[in-house]
Protein backbone atom coordinates (compact mmCIF):
# COMPACT_ATOMS: atom_id res chain seq x y z
CA UNK A 1 0.00 0.00 0.00
CA UNK A 2 1.11 3.44 -0.59
CA UNK A 3 1.79 5.42 2.16
CA UNK A 4 0.10 9.23 1.94
CA UNK A 5 2.38 11.99 1.38
CA UNK A 6 2.20 14.49 4.28
CA UNK A 7 -0.04 17.15 3.75
CA UNK A 8 1.10 20.84 2.15
CA UNK A 9 -1.64 22.26 1.10
CA UNK A 10 -5.40 23.22 2.70
CA UNK A 11 -7.80 24.34 0.25
CA UNK A 12 -11.08 25.71 2.30
CA UNK A 13 -14.18 26.39 1.55
CA UNK A 14 -15.72 30.15 2.40
CA UNK A 15 -19.32 30.13 3.48
CA UNK A 16 -20.99 27.28 5.19
CA UNK A 17 -17.49 25.79 5.89
CA UNK A 18 -15.44 28.81 7.33
CA UNK A 19 -18.16 31.82 7.45
CA UNK A 20 -21.16 32.14 8.96
CA UNK A 21 -23.87 33.83 6.90
CA UNK A 22 -27.18 32.39 8.33
CA UNK A 23 -28.79 31.82 4.80
CA UNK A 24 -27.86 35.40 3.43
CA UNK A 25 -26.06 33.67 0.52
CA UNK A 26 -29.70 31.73 -0.69
CA UNK A 27 -31.74 35.51 0.42
CA UNK A 28 -29.61 37.54 -1.86
CA UNK A 29 -30.07 34.88 -4.75
CA UNK A 30 -33.39 34.81 -4.84
CA UNK A 31 -33.71 38.68 -4.00
CA UNK A 32 -32.08 38.91 -6.69
CA UNK A 33 -34.11 37.25 -9.32
CA UNK A 34 -37.13 38.69 -7.92
CA UNK A 35 -35.73 42.06 -9.30
CA UNK A 36 -35.69 40.89 -12.30
CA UNK A 37 -39.46 39.93 -12.51
CA UNK A 38 -38.20 36.31 -12.24
CA UNK A 39 -41.53 34.38 -10.62
CA UNK A 40 -39.48 32.85 -7.13
CA UNK A 41 -40.69 29.04 -7.99
CA UNK A 42 -40.28 26.27 -5.37
CA UNK A 43 -37.89 24.80 -7.92
CA UNK A 44 -35.99 27.60 -8.24
CA UNK A 45 -34.96 27.25 -4.57
CA UNK A 46 -34.06 23.61 -4.67
CA UNK A 47 -31.88 24.07 -7.81
CA UNK A 48 -29.80 26.87 -6.36
CA UNK A 49 -28.89 24.66 -2.75
CA UNK A 50 -28.01 22.07 -5.08
CA UNK A 51 -25.65 24.14 -6.74
CA UNK A 52 -24.07 25.65 -4.09
CA UNK A 53 -20.00 25.56 -4.08
CA UNK A 54 -20.18 26.56 -7.67
CA UNK A 55 -19.79 29.60 -9.14
CA UNK A 56 -22.28 32.25 -8.28
CA UNK A 57 -22.72 33.79 -11.76
CA UNK A 58 -23.14 30.24 -13.41
CA UNK A 59 -25.83 29.27 -10.53
CA UNK A 60 -27.64 32.73 -12.31
CA UNK A 61 -27.15 31.50 -15.20
CA UNK A 62 -28.93 28.14 -15.20
CA UNK A 63 -31.87 29.58 -13.79
CA UNK A 64 -31.98 31.80 -15.90
CA UNK A 65 -32.10 29.75 -19.17
CA UNK A 66 -28.47 30.42 -20.11
CA UNK A 67 -29.60 33.84 -20.77
CA UNK A 68 -26.30 36.35 -19.89
CA UNK A 69 -27.22 39.78 -20.25
CA UNK A 70 -29.79 39.14 -17.30
CA UNK A 71 -28.07 36.43 -15.45
CA UNK A 72 -25.08 39.55 -15.36
CA UNK A 73 -27.63 42.23 -13.99
CA UNK A 74 -29.15 39.41 -11.55
CA UNK A 75 -25.52 38.63 -10.08
CA UNK A 76 -24.72 42.13 -9.35
CA UNK A 77 -27.77 42.72 -7.41
CA UNK A 78 -26.25 39.63 -5.74
CA UNK A 79 -23.21 41.14 -5.48
CA UNK A 80 -24.25 44.14 -3.78
CA UNK A 81 -26.87 42.73 -1.20
CA UNK A 82 -23.73 40.15 -0.24
CA UNK A 83 -21.10 43.24 0.11
CA UNK A 84 -23.58 45.15 2.15
CA UNK A 85 -24.56 42.55 4.18
CA UNK A 86 -20.81 42.05 5.08
CA UNK A 87 -20.27 45.82 5.95
CA UNK A 88 -23.03 45.40 8.37
CA UNK A 89 -21.26 43.28 10.02
CA UNK A 90 -23.50 40.08 9.33
CA UNK A 91 -21.38 37.86 7.73
CA UNK A 92 -19.01 35.92 10.64
CA UNK A 93 -16.82 33.55 11.51
CA UNK A 94 -17.84 30.10 12.14
CA UNK A 95 -17.06 28.88 15.39
CA UNK A 96 -13.47 27.22 15.92
CA UNK A 97 -12.60 28.54 12.31
CA UNK A 98 -10.01 31.28 12.48
CA UNK A 99 -8.29 28.61 15.39
CA UNK A 100 -8.10 26.29 12.74
CA UNK A 101 -6.81 28.48 10.21
CA UNK A 102 -4.22 28.89 12.70
CA UNK A 103 -3.68 25.67 13.35
CA UNK A 104 -3.04 24.59 9.93
CA UNK A 105 -0.35 27.10 9.05
CA UNK A 106 1.26 26.52 12.61
CA UNK A 107 1.62 22.80 11.07
CA UNK A 108 3.56 24.30 8.40
CA UNK A 109 0.58 23.71 6.26
CA UNK A 110 -0.27 26.33 3.52
CA UNK A 111 -3.65 27.44 3.16
CA UNK A 112 -6.21 28.36 0.76
CA UNK A 113 -9.53 29.64 1.27
CA UNK A 114 -11.66 28.90 -2.21
CA UNK A 115 -15.27 30.50 -2.96
CA UNK A 116 -17.59 30.62 -5.44
CA UNK A 117 -18.08 34.95 -4.67
CA UNK A 118 -16.16 37.25 -7.51
CA UNK A 119 -13.05 38.53 -6.42
CA UNK A 120 -15.12 41.68 -5.42
CA UNK A 121 -17.10 40.49 -2.72
CA UNK A 122 -14.39 37.70 -1.88
CA UNK A 123 -11.83 40.30 -1.29
CA UNK A 124 -14.71 42.70 1.05
CA UNK A 125 -15.61 39.59 3.22
CA UNK A 126 -12.12 38.62 3.83
CA UNK A 127 -10.97 42.19 4.84
CA UNK A 128 -14.21 42.24 7.02
CA UNK A 129 -13.52 39.26 8.77
CA UNK A 130 -9.92 40.17 9.10
CA UNK A 131 -8.31 36.91 7.40
CA UNK A 132 -5.92 38.81 5.04
CA UNK A 133 -2.70 37.68 6.88
CA UNK A 134 -4.20 34.60 8.13
CA UNK A 135 -3.74 32.57 5.08
CA UNK A 136 -1.92 31.99 1.84
CA UNK A 137 -3.77 32.63 -0.79
CA UNK A 138 -7.59 33.33 -2.00
CA UNK A 139 -9.48 32.48 -4.95
CA UNK A 140 -12.74 32.78 -6.91
CA UNK A 141 -13.66 31.10 -10.49
CA UNK A 142 -12.81 33.87 -12.11
CA UNK A 143 -9.19 32.99 -11.16
CA UNK A 144 -9.38 29.70 -12.20
CA UNK A 145 -11.15 29.27 -15.14
CA UNK A 146 -14.33 27.51 -14.00
CA UNK A 147 -15.77 27.08 -10.55
CA UNK A 148 -16.75 24.09 -8.52
CA UNK A 149 -17.79 21.06 -9.17
CA UNK A 150 -14.79 20.99 -11.60
CA UNK A 151 -11.14 21.10 -9.79
CA UNK A 152 -9.83 24.02 -11.03
CA UNK A 153 -9.93 25.90 -8.37
CA UNK A 154 -7.98 23.34 -5.83
CA UNK A 155 -5.36 22.52 -9.09
CA UNK A 156 -4.65 26.22 -9.63
CA UNK A 157 -4.10 27.02 -5.52
CA UNK A 158 -1.97 23.94 -6.30
CA UNK A 159 0.27 25.42 -8.69
CA UNK A 160 0.54 28.88 -6.90
CA UNK A 161 1.63 27.77 -4.05
CA UNK A 162 4.20 25.30 -5.85
CA UNK A 163 2.57 22.37 -4.12
CA UNK A 164 4.85 19.34 -6.13
CA UNK A 165 1.93 16.68 -5.51
CA UNK A 166 -1.88 16.06 -5.82
CA UNK A 167 -1.59 13.66 -2.90
CA UNK A 168 -0.61 16.50 -0.97
CA UNK A 169 -3.77 18.26 -0.99
CA UNK A 170 -6.76 18.50 1.96
CA UNK A 171 -9.76 19.89 0.73
CA UNK A 172 -12.72 20.77 3.02
CA UNK A 173 -16.26 22.37 2.27
CA UNK A 174 -19.82 22.10 2.78
CA UNK A 175 -21.26 20.93 -0.48
CA UNK A 176 -21.62 17.83 -2.57
CA UNK A 177 -19.58 19.93 -5.23
CA UNK A 178 -16.36 20.59 -2.85
CA UNK A 179 -16.55 17.06 -2.43
CA UNK A 180 -16.37 15.96 -6.20
CA UNK A 181 -13.97 18.88 -6.93
CA UNK A 182 -11.36 17.53 -3.91
CA UNK A 183 -11.86 14.17 -5.62
CA UNK A 184 -11.33 15.11 -9.27
CA UNK A 185 -8.48 17.12 -7.96
CA UNK A 186 -6.53 14.05 -6.54
CA UNK A 187 -6.65 15.25 -3.17
CA UNK A 188 -5.81 12.74 -0.33
CA UNK A 189 -8.03 14.06 2.10
CA UNK A 190 -11.49 15.41 0.69
CA UNK A 191 -13.66 16.23 4.06
CA UNK A 192 -17.30 17.35 4.03
CA UNK A 193 -18.61 20.07 7.16
CA UNK A 194 -22.13 19.85 8.31
CA UNK A 195 -22.58 23.38 9.11
CA UNK A 196 -23.62 24.65 5.82
CA UNK A 197 -25.54 24.24 2.63
CA UNK A 198 -25.67 20.18 2.63
CA UNK A 199 -26.90 17.69 5.21
CA UNK A 200 -25.00 14.31 6.19
CA UNK A 201 -26.72 12.35 3.61
CA UNK A 202 -25.88 14.60 1.14
CA UNK A 203 -22.61 14.70 1.66
CA UNK A 204 -22.27 11.05 2.45
CA UNK A 205 -23.88 10.65 -1.25
CA UNK A 206 -20.71 12.39 -2.77
CA UNK A 207 -17.08 10.73 -2.86
CA UNK A 208 -15.35 11.90 0.66
CA UNK A 209 -12.56 10.80 3.03
CA UNK A 210 -14.05 12.23 5.95
CA UNK A 211 -17.41 14.05 6.99
CA UNK A 212 -16.43 15.98 9.98
CA UNK A 213 -19.08 18.28 12.21
CA UNK A 214 -17.37 21.11 12.20
CA UNK A 215 -13.82 23.20 10.57
CA UNK A 216 -12.61 22.63 14.14
CA UNK A 217 -12.07 19.32 13.24
CA UNK A 218 -10.22 19.68 10.19
CA UNK A 219 -6.44 20.41 11.69
CA UNK A 220 -6.74 17.29 13.67
CA UNK A 221 -7.62 14.85 10.38
CA UNK A 222 -4.61 16.59 8.58
CA UNK A 223 -2.24 16.11 11.16
CA UNK A 224 -2.43 12.55 11.16
CA UNK A 225 -2.05 12.86 7.51
CA UNK A 226 1.50 14.94 7.73
CA UNK A 227 2.26 13.05 11.07
CA UNK A 228 2.38 9.33 8.79
CA UNK A 229 4.12 11.22 6.05
CA UNK A 230 6.71 11.79 8.67
CA UNK A 231 7.65 8.24 9.80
Amino acid sequence: MLQMAPIALAVVDMAGTTVREDGLVERAFLTALGSLGVPLRPDLDERFRRSRGGSKLAMFAAALGGDMHRATAAHDAFERAVIAAAERGEITPLAGAEAALLELRTMGVKVALTTGFSRQVRDVVVDRLGWTSLVDLVLSPEDAGRGRPYPDLILTALLRLEVDDVRRLAVVGDTANDLIAGTRAGASIVAGVLTGAHGRDELAAAPHTHLIESIAQFPAIVRSAVSSGER
